[in-house]
């Protein structure tokens, strides 16, 4: 290289990236949840995605600059990653922001001076581009900047023009490069040749919105996004091959290599590449777990369980034998502690969850192994010298089991795996993946979009007015903005204020009424988008227009109930953490108007002792009518004063706070009672699992008790009746009814085994002699599954050396086959387990077993009678 930048580290340029433009009046503003506002993407993926409203014209900034360094997750090229210098799923986007204020000159301007002036880059090490027909761009590059024009590349619209999806805000971008080798010269410079160039800085000028004919409109505000990737500053600075060997990665590597007894740069490629995703991938499970998600089999709980999982797989692959992830990620944690103080209050919960999902992993890992053993056994059967990519994939998709492992076991075994067909299997997975939504979509509500910049938001009344009057700012029918609407019309409304509550924070929208000259609206949720409330409806007379004034009057007993039990889940919340456990966290809330729901974050079932103190400890603290104190403060004060936060919540600089003294005090936009009294009454319902590591408290508070009563009294009634007891007798009369219950189910299974065993004891004398084997291939009418395989046992005994196939049809709609083999009719390549499966595919189904007793079933009884006329066939073919 001709330039020598000093070396500087992760933190170091993070800090010093912000600081360069708060002096440049940007406020600097932390780094926004992993868990995003935004409906459409599962993850923050991108610096600019905590600001969408902002650019759609929905919000009004607070500030008309702004500087983050944003946490990102990305992963639709997972695979990628440890196989290129600079692909991961966790990364931090360096951004500075400006809603409406400076554009193209100036941001261009400030790119440049901290790349050349504050981290030392060289010009003759740059080069930038710009979109092919941005002209403007180009020119201030040429001209104020004074690139040599050898040096700035013009490219297409998939390199060089942002959208954000098929309509909405975008424009052409500019990038900044870093050149390696600029002593290769400057003719034919190839930007996508990654050995020599590394894209590290990225200005979006946000100045068209695309409506969905194509057409470009000028934005009457231009924004500037801009993102620099610090993982790649670091490689650059810190003179280094790639980005995982920077300081902001490299600890981690170097704690797992330990762990397992290796040294990284003596390691082969494969190893290191092993190494280098677990580096990224605990990066990405640290700040996943300590932003509240936890793992599952949805959503984002998937994606932080599939990224445990190759954590876990590719130590398993380097060597390490047993669990390990947490250490690594006590690394993890010390390296971002001083930029993201939450892992480290969390490291608690990151542990926890960390070993709870690696110790069931190794579980499914062992059985995974035994897999591999029988396809390993069953190729070999068959003569075939290679496991089939679908196999293979198989092992892989469900059992976490990598491909490298398998081809391992099976080189030992002389076999090897179809590489190409399991490429093809995880080529169809990616497809899958990249289908789903990795992409950015600031077009929620089209129409919304479309009037954001005619229509002012909505101002909020219902904390202290339960009725305001109020201007209709729009209209819309199934999405789809309307001048007016009649009577019988499912509207949604938007209005310059309301009192409506809209459903946020767990807590479902107010209900009520629209009302105004001649005109009645029943208003049956409400729900926010950015910041306009959307009211759902139905117009039972009159004709709405837009402009009309009109009176929002929520119904106040809903309200009523619904704040009951919002403030409920609060006591609900510190009563679990004074007597369950202090570290109990909120992993999503349902407040309704009937009914709450709280889950929690616990790695075991509570006691029926401690639910009855949780209950007992929430109605103490109604009792002592606790009134609430209500404040909006900074949100670092709030912090500081001990509030929780509520789980997935959003929160600008100034926080609302709901505190019952010595009781609760959380950050909280919800509407809340005044004194704990007016609850009345708290009863838990249920507690039970919803997911690993999860737990949830289903209650009911103030008014709905009295339903919940009412219902429960009715049931009880209702069964007194039927069973002519007392309602306290009720428990031992139910037992005496569940004994003589299992009585008669012992007696009916004994009688079904003897009425199957009648019937196939007839079977004997249709006993097909095939060479020096007996077979018996036989329908059973009206047998269940467990008696036909007691049968085909029976028949076998009798039998001797042979085997026994049966089929019935036990209820509609399904079908039933066994089938039973000596060990002689075995030694002749037949296995009851494979034989059953590949018979009951005629009849829709499928099944297995061992290879003298297998049970299969179907769900086409027509084509039974084929299935056991084809196993006869390949019995006789086999034996004779």
């Amino acid at each position: 290289m001709s330039s020598n930048p000093q070396y500087l580290s992760g933190n170091e340029i993070r800090n010093i990236f912000l600081d360069f433009f708060a002096q440049r009046e940007h406020q600097i503003l932390p780094s926004a949840s992993l868990v995003p506002e935004d409906p459409t993407v599962l993850l923050t993926i991108a610096g600019m995605l905590p600001f969408k409203p902002v650019f759609l014209g929905q919000r009004t900034p607070e500030f008309k600059r702004a500087t983050t360094s944003q946490k990102c997750i990305r992963t639709n090229d997972i695979e990628n990653v440890g196989r290129t210098k600079r692909h991961h799923t966790f990364f931090e986007m360096l951004g500075n922001f400006s809603f409406g204020d400076y554009f193209k000159e100036q941001a261009i301007a400030w790119g440049w001076e901290i790349s050349t002036q504050v981290f030392g880059f060289s010009p003759q090490n740059l080069v930038v581009s710009v979109f092919e027909d941005d002209d403007e761009a180009f020119a201030i590059w040429r001209d104020q900047i004074g690139v040599p024009i050898a040096r700035i590349k013009r490219l297409g619209e998939d390199d060089n023009f942002w959208v954000s999806g098929p309509t909405g805000p975008c424009g052409p971008c500019s990038e900044i490069y870093y050149d390696f080798h600029p002593e290769r010269g400057d003719e034919n410079i190839d930007l996508e040749d990654d050995s020599r160039f590394i894209e590290f800085y990225n200005l979006v000028f946000m100045q068209y919105n695309r409506d969905a004919d194509g057409n470009l409109t000028p934005l009457q505000n231009k924004n500037i996004d801009t993102g620099m990737g610090l993982e790649r500053m670091a490689q650059i600075l810190q003179k280094v091959p790639n980005n995982y060997e920077t300081d902001l990665i490299f600890p981690i590597i170097q704690t797992a290599a330990e762990i397992a007894g290796i040294e990284y740069h003596k390691s082969d490629e494969k190893t290191k590449v092993s190494l280098k995703v677990i580096g990224d991938h605990v990066r990405s499970v640290v700040h996943m777990i300590a932003d509240e998600i936890r793992a599952s089999n949805v959503g984002r709980g998937y994606v932080l369980r599939r990224l445990i999982r190759r954590v876990v797989r590719h130590g398993r692959l380097i060597g390490i034998s047993g669990e390990f992830t947490s250490q690594v990620a006590e690394t993890a944690i010390a390296l971002s502690e001083s930029a993201y103080p939450n892992v480290r209050q969390q490291e608690a919960a990151i542990k926890a969850e960390l070993q709870r999902e690696e110790s069931n992993f190794l579980r499914t890992l062992d059985r995974g192994e035994k897999l591999l053993e029988e396809i390993i056994q069953e190729f070999k059967q068959q003569g075939n010298t290679q496991i089939s990519g679908e196999s293979a994939f198989t092992l892989y998709d469900t059992y976490g089991f990598p491909l490298e492992l398998t081809q391992e076991v099976a080189e030992e075994n002389n076999l090897t795996v179809d590489e190409a067909g399991f490429d093809a299997e995880m080529q169809k997975q990616v497809e899958r993946a990249k289908a789903a939504h990795e992409t950015i979509d600031l077009t929620v509500q089209g129409s919304l979009d479309k009037l954001a910049q005619h229509i002012q938001v909505t101002e909020f009344l219902g904390y202290t007015q339960p009725a305001t009057t109020a201007k209709v700012e729009a209209i819309l029918v199934n999405g789809v903005s309307q001048e007016e609407a009649e009577a019988g019309t499912e509207v949604q409304i938007i209005l310059d204020k309301t009192p409506f509550y809209a459903e946020s924070g767990g807590q479902i929208g107010d209900r009520g009424y629209i009302s105004g000259d001649g005109i009645v609206i029943r208003v049956e949720d409400v729900k926010k988008e950015s910041d306009f409330f959307v009211h759902f409806g139905r117009i039972e007379r009159g004709t709405l227009r837009v402009g009309d004034r009109v009176t929002a009057q929520i119904d106040p007993a809903c309200r009523r109930r619904a704040q009951a039990n919002h403030t409920a889940t609060h006591l609900l919340q510190a009563a679990l953490k004074k007597i369950v456990d202090e570290g109990i966290s909120q992993a999503g809330s349902l407040v309704s108007f009937d009914r709450l729901r709280f889950d929690f974050n616990c790695p075991r079932a509570l006691t029926a002792e401690e639910v009855q103190q949780v209950e007992e400890q929430v109605n103490t603290w109604i009792a002592q009518a606790h009134a609430a104190k209500v404040e909006v403060l900074p949100l670092a004060e709030a912090k500081a004063r001990g509030a929780v936060a509520m789980f997935g919540e959003k929160y600008g600089e100034e926080v609302r706070v709901i505190d019952f003294p010595s009781v609760s005090m959380e950050l909280c936009g919800g509407t809340h009672v005044s004194n704990t009294a007016e609850i009345g009454v708290f009863k838990i319902i249920s507690e039970a699992g919803v997911a690993s590591g999860v737990r949830r408290i289903e209650a009911v508070s103030g008014p709905a008790i009295l339903d919940y009563l009412n219902l429960r009294d009715k049931v009880v009634k209702d069964l007194s009746d039927r069973f002519k007891v007392k309602p306290e007798e009720l428990p031992d009369r139910i037992t005496s009814l569940q004994s003589e219950l299992r009585n008669s189910q012992k007696e009916l299974e004994t009688l079904k085994v003897q009425l199957a065993i009648a019937k196939s004891d007839s079977l004997l004398q249709t006993a097909q002699t095939v060479g020096d084997h007996q077979i018996i291939v036989a329908q059973l009418e009206g047998v269940d599954p467990e008696s036909l395989k007691t049968a085909a046992e029976r028949l076998l005994q009798k039998i001797g050396n042979g085997a026994v196939v049966l089929g019935s049809v036990p209820e509609e709609g399904k079908v039933s086959i066994v089938a039973a083999f000596s060990p002689e009719v075995n030694k002749k390549g037949l296995q009851a387990g494979k034989f059953v499966g590949a018979i009951a595919k005629i009849c829709g189904g499928g099944g297995g077993g061992r290879p003298n007793l297998a049970q299969a079933g179907g769900r086409d009884a027509s084509k039974l009678p084929d299935a056991l006329a084809q196993a006869e066939s390949e019995l006789k073919s086999a034996l004779g």
